[in-house]
């Protein structure tokens, strides 16, 4: 078993091309003998948002805190909420942005370990 504390995690800036404002931490992983997912956890501040981007694995997220967009395949904007589930399915062309310009918004988000 493991249990770590977020705040001994280490936070690494998100560098894809695309991104804003955002980093992310990973308190679970393959390191730590996880057989199937890894944990990882996305921080954007004030007007911050991930890459659009897609990938060829699903991803679960759950928002812990603040309010923003999940922006569709479409360029459409669905509002996510902390306590909001979300699913974004293998191949399927997303982003998260902030809603806020001064607030944080964090989420969880579970991949398959080989993806962390």
């Amino acid at each position: 078993m493991k249990i770590i504390s977020l705040s001994d995690v280490t936070t690494t800036k998100v560098t894809m091309e695309g991104a804003s404002g955002a980093t992310k931490q990973i308190p679970l992983a393959a390191e730590d003998g996880a057989p199937v997912y890894a944990y990882r956890v996305f921080s954007l501040e004030g007007d911050g948002f991930t890459p659009y981007h897609q990938h060829p694995y699903e991803h679960m997220n759950y928002i812990i805190e603040g309010e923003g967009f999940l922006v569709n395949e479409q360029g459409e904007q669905q509002s996510v909420k902390k306590g909001d589930f979300a699913m974004v399915l293998p191949n399927e062309k997303h982003q998260y942005r902030n809603a806020s310009t001064t607030e944080k918004f964090v989420m969880i988000c579970g991949v398959p370990k080989e993806f962390q």
